[in-house]
């Protein structure tokens, strides 16, 4: 059995023998070019290839080794995972470096048909979310575009965090217009959610919303610093009147948060429309420090604390319009 010291004589087990033999075996074979594991088929077909692909290769997967392997995707074993499958880190941004260990998850509708990149509407006014990488946890899906309803291509940008003064690279938008992006619906002032927080598309960040009622009030300094920023539509939460700009990676334009929205980072498939979440970027959601600032690496967020993994499919919910007129 392998063991952590943990110190003053306490010791964790990490990996038996029997497991350890297991991956070792495991990992023989996914190096073998008569047996080499296709990473193509397991980002489509996720954990149900790599149990047939055990099965096949290694030997009958039971309960016990189906938990195995399930550590090995979602859990802190995952990078080991991911350096023996030659390929599986292209498929992440190479400028993000944190996305280890979260699941890919097929965005589907409440029926369970994917959705399609094509279909999603651009500067819609409806509050669209997907729960990732924990249940419970939502994120904004947004079609971003400029005042005339044209799609915007999202460039890579550079996101600093006023709390820290670090930054971290944001990869951009995806899907045919490179116009889609996905952020988490959880304000980092006090963690407000929809409908208190939502995207405020070009037609409704103007003068008439200083005096609309709540949930789609914005403030005078968020529609100073829109225009400051050059940017036509925004995320705002109404609690405090924390704001961000969706179009340079939820970059905080006016406090009282000090944190930007952290973002899903998502894949398109051009050949089928379909888009996937494949990890996350930028401050941890959850605090986890004493004096109050949480982790930047936001694999944080993939504790078992906070809830179980979404798995390999997430669904998209519409669930309003907040905007009364």
């Amino acid at each position: 059995m392998i063991k952590f010291r943990l110190g003053k004589g306490e010791e964790r087990e990490i990996l038996d023998y029997s497991n350890l033999t297991f991956f070792r075996k495991l990992a023989s074979k996914m190096r073998d070019p008569k047996t080499r594991f296709d990473v193509k088929e397991f980002v489509s077909k996720g954990e149900d290839y790599l149990f047939n692909y055990t099965n096949k290769n290694v030997g009958s997967v039971d309960e016990k080794r189906r938990k195995f392997l399930k550590s090995l995707i979602f859990g802190i074993a995952a990078a080991a995972v991911v350096g023996i499958i030659p390929g599986v880190r292209v498929l992440v941004p190479p400028t993000v470096t944190v996305t280890t260990g979260f699941p890919k998850s097929l965005l589907v509708d409440s029926s369970g048909n994917p959705i399609k990149a094509s279909s999603l509407p651009v500067n819609s006014p409806y509050i669209i979310i997907f729960e990732y990488p924990m249940t419970g946890e939502p994120n904004f899906l947004i079609n971003l575009g400029d005042s005339s309803g044209k799609p915007v291509e999202i460039q890579p940008t550079k996101v600093v965090v006023p709390q820290t003064g670090k930054t971290y690279d944001f990869p951009g938008g995806v899907g045919p217009n490179k116009s889609i992006v996905a952020y988490s619906a959880i304000c980092q002032h006090l963690g407000c959610t929809p409908p208190y927080i939502h995207f405020y598309p070009p037609s409704y960040v103007n003068p008439r919303q200083l005096t609309a009622s709540e949930p789609d009030q914005l403030t005078a300094a968020a529609l100073l610093a829109a225009k400051e920023a050059n940017v036509p539509a925004l995320i705002h939460c109404d609690c405090h009147g924390s704001t961000y700009d969706p179009y340079h990676g939820g970059a905080v334009l006016t406090g009282p948060t000090v944190r930007p929205l952290p973002s899903v980072i998502l894949e398109w498939d051009s050949s089928t429309d379909y888009l996937y979440a494949i990890g996350s970027v930028g401050v941890a959601t959850y605090p986890n420090g004493s004096n109050g600032i949480p982790s930047q690496d936001p694999t944080d967020d993939l504790s078992s604390s906070f809830g179980s993994p979404v798995g390999d499919k997430t669904t998209v919910t519409e669930t309003e319009n907040p905007f009364s007129s």
